[in-house]
């Protein structure tokens, strides 16, 4: 006999909790944001529209459903099943934080607070889910399939991110490596720079584009590139203020890989880490001589509607 489906209702401590968590009471919470000149009405009225948006997605679970929550600091230590529906309510960026744990599984995000959301990845509401759940798991349903983007070590690490990648030294200082991409005849260049990031056109909403607007935005100082979209298997590639010196070099500084290309870096500083979705507390450790090898995913995150 097979299992219902399961329900995972992924959200995220809300600010007003972490405020009172961590000054004891209410009062205490309300006195410290007002000596920073901020009214704890707002926070709580945040929060209060979280737990409405949580108790609305959880009535709207089918009855045959089985069903459970979990607060995104759990993530790396929930066990995801084949045969779950992810319902995401909160924001963008939980949807990303989430999408590294799972292997195909449909996702639902609910906004918790329209307007101030984008909504990019979290594009329905929370009445929304009692026609959208029964439907998910249906045959043809309307899911969009996100490209993602990984990293995988000589080592066997592996590591998954739904918007960019970032490969550098632990604190952003100078990261030295030898970087090279699979298909250019073997031609690597030896840099020094703040970080390497390769990214999604789903990270191209956030970090990605903000490199690229600074690199002139698609005009002549990034050689015309032209970010993806969400569901275009070919990322983006920039290194971050490549340092020219007589040993580094800063010709590879910026680029696009196709749907099997790979970029490849080699560590020549004692530590580096690679680490997904800004999340830098789950990185990968290299150590020097060790290879990275970064392009698309064998996975995509698959958003409903």
């Amino acid at each position: 006999m097979s299992l219902a489906p399961r329900a995972v209702l992924v959200h995220r401590t809300t600010e007003y909790e972490e405020l009172v968590a961590r000054h004891g009471t209410h009062g205490q919470a309300a006195f410290f944001l007002s000596s920073r000149g901020r009214d704890i009405e707002e926070v709580a009225e945040r929060h209060r529209r979280t737990r409405r948006a949580l108790a609305e997605v959880t009535a709207a679970i089918p009855l045959t459903w089985r069903q459970t929550r979990l607060e995104r600091a759990d993530l790396d230590r929930f066990l995801f099943a084949p045969k779950d529906v992810i319902v995401v309510v909160g924001q963008d960026g939980l949807v990303a934080n989430v999408a590294k744990y799972l292997a195909g599984q449909p996702v639902l995000g609910i906004d918790t607070d329209p307007g101030r959301n984008p909504g990019v990845l979290v594009r329905h509401r929370p009445g929304d889910a009692r026609v959208l759940l029964p439907s998910v798991l249906a045959a043809g349903t309307g899911m969009t399939e996100l490209t993602m983007v990984e990293a995988v070590a000589d080592d066997t690490q592996r590591l998954l991110a739904l918007n960019e990648i970032y490969l550098g030294a632990p604190g952003h200082q100078t990261a030295r490596y030898r970087l090279g991409l699979d298909d250019d005849r073997g031609v690597v260049e030896a840099q020094a720079s703040s970080g390497v990031l390769v990214g999604t056109g789903t990270g191209a909403t956030g970090w990605i584009r903000s490199v690229w607007q600074e690199r002139g935005g698609g005009g002549k100082g990034d050689g015309g590139l032209r970010l993806p979209g969400p569901t275009e298997e070919r990322l983006v590639w920039f290194v971050r203020e490549a340092w020219p010196s007589p040993a580094t070099g800063t010709s590879l500084v910026a680029g696009e890989l196709a749907a099997g290309g790979r970029l490849s870096l080699t560590v020549e500083s004692e530590r580096l880490i690679a680490f997904g979705d800004g999340i830098e507390s789950d990185a990968v450790e290299l150590t020097w001589g060790q290879t990275v090898r970064v392009g698309r995913a064998g996975t995509a995150l698959r958003l409903a509607g």
